[in-house]
């Protein structure tokens, strides 16, 4: 009996130590879960109180009152600043402690108070976005090869142009200076803008390709505005290519009768003249323009020191007129070998242009009878019906005239 007592008062004891150490345990793991939730809520509320600070500057900032864009125009030697704000006259004002007084130049722009018109932070300089825009990014793919039948053309604008650019050391021995501008002159089609592009392609100078017509502008002041951030651009990505193309629009000769529109054209000229020849030097910046009326360009425009190279993009003859067919023919299918001699023997007085139309349109031919190779019948047909349009589309012209 006393055994068996004995025997329950230890198995009791046993149960209740196992029960204390399970409660021990479970106490634990919830101290721990509670530590973890207690982490886990701090690194929330840090969280959300950097968010809090976020939202309070952004609010600040949305609430801060607009600023005027000004200029400097003179800078004192007491500190003070004359600017000219987008709103009225100059100003003699002071700028904020935040603005470090070595970047406040004259022809800075900058920041303004509204209220009290005091400097507030310089702005960059900037530029108008057609001519920003106007920055070729991707190299065109056109090459020297692409080019047929302008054999002394193409030599004289890399001589002119491309290695001045990439061999410089040559004209330094020599003792001269290279020519700052090349005029391209010829009638439409013949492969100016194509010469352009081909230059743009061989040389590792940024090019910059604008059109006359884009720097007349309806404002007086903002077409000589153009050409003067045109130039600067150019300087701070110097070596660069400046391509104007169709320059007759801008460069027409000056006149003593003029509407106000005309005047406004011959500012802009006058803009251009003086960068191309004026007190700041081009350096490696070089100037290459195309115009298919030469006859209508003013005299000073033509002058050397400007453009001192004027190059002629003649109508292809008969052995260029062949090679231009070898080009624009080399990555077509074929159906069989194209006398090409005899084609361009039936051109006579076909430009370039009018060549690769005619390729186009024999592969039209090939195309609308659902084949996969160009044959000869072709190529005659794509002749007859380009060169018949042409000589109607030039007979019209001279019944109008």
């Amino acid at each position: 009996m006393a055994d068996s007592d004995a025997s329950a008062s230890s198995g009791e004891g046993f149960d209740r130590v196992s029960f204390l150490e399970l409660r021990n345990s479970q106490l634990a793991e919830a101290i721990k879960r509670v530590e973890s939730e207690r982490h886990y809520m701090e690194a929330e509320i840090l969280r959300l109180q950097r968010e809090v600070k976020r939202l309070k500057t952004e609010l600040d900032r949305l609430r801060y009152p607009p600023l005027i864009v000004g200029s400097v125009r003179d800078v004192l030697t007491d500190g003070r600043v004359v600017v000219k704000s987008s709103t009225g006259p100059d100003f003699v004002v002071n700028s904020a402690e935040t603005v470090e007084h070595e970047k406040i130049t004259v022809g800075s722009r900058v920041a303004l108070n509204k209220q009290t018109l005091a400097v507030m932070g310089v702005l960059p300089a900037s530029l108008d976005p057609l001519v920003a825009a106007s920055e070729i990014v991707d190299k065109p793919s056109v090459t020297y090869a692409d080019i047929g039948g302008l054999t002394d053309q193409v030599r004289e604008i890399r001589e002119a142009v491309e290695y001045p650019l990439l061999r410089s050391d040559l004209y330094k021995r020599v003792g001269v200076d290279p020519p700052k501008g090349v005029l391209l002159i010829g009638s439409p089609g013949t492969g100016k803008t194509m010469i352009a592009k081909a230059v743009a392609h061989h040389t590792h100078a940024t090019f910059v390709r604008l059109v006359g017509s884009e720097l007349v502008q309806k404002y007086i002041g903002e077409g000589a505005r153009l050409v003067r951030e045109l130039f600067q651009l150019a300087r701070e990505k110097a070596p660069t290519i400046i391509f104007i193309d169709e320059v007759d629009s801008i460069g027409a000769k000056r006149l003593e009768v003029a509407t106000s529109g005309d005047r406004e054209v011959q500012r802009t000229l006058m803009q251009l003249l003086a960068e191309m020849d004026g007190f700041e030097p081009l350096s490696n910046v070089k100037i290459i323009a195309a115009t298919n009326r030469p006859d209508i360009l003013d005299e000073a425009l033509l002058r050397p020191g400007r453009f001192d190279r004027i190059i002629e993009v003649p109508v292809p003859n008969y052995l260029g007129r062949v090679e231009i067919f070898k080009i624009h023919s080399h990555g077509m299918a074929l159906k069989e070998a194209i006398d090409f001699e005899s084609l361009a023997n039936r051109c006579e007085g076909a430009t370039g242009a009018d060549i690769r139309a005619i390729c186009t349109e024999a592969g039209m031919w090939a195309i609308r009878e659902e084949r996969e190779t160009v044959s000869v019948v072709d190529f005659e047909r794509a002749v007859e019906k380009v060169i018949g349009e042409e000589e109607l589309h030039k007979e019209s012209v001279t019944m109008f005239a």
